[in-house]
């Protein structure tokens, strides 16, 4: 597989459980802010443990993994609580 392909695909999937927590705190708090910007530096290692360092070429796909695990992580945990919000309230008589 291409690096950079392997690389995205890992900074997507560290991102998802940050969206998800970021999707359970209150917008602009300081774990909201702490779910988006701890990942950096695990993104800033993987480029450089890989090799990958830090072509321009390579920053789109990188920040889209990046942003889309973010979007993903909390679209999947406002759907979570969504469903459980429902099948609560269908449970009752």
């Amino acid at each position: 597989m291409n690096p950079l392909l392997l690389i995205a695909v890992l900074v997507f999937l560290i991102n998802v459980p940050f969206g998800s927590w970021r999707a359970r705190v209150p917008a602009r708090s300081r774990q909201w802010f702490l779910a988006i910007h701890l990942p950096v530096p695990l993104v800033i290692a993987l480029r450089v443990l890989s090799g990958l360092g830090f072509q321009l070429a390579s920053f789109p796909l990188i920040v889209g993994a990046f942003f889309l695990g973010q979007y993903v992580g909390g679209r999947l945990t406002r759907l979570s609580l969504t469903r459980r919000l429902f099948a609560g309230n269908a449970q009752r008589p």
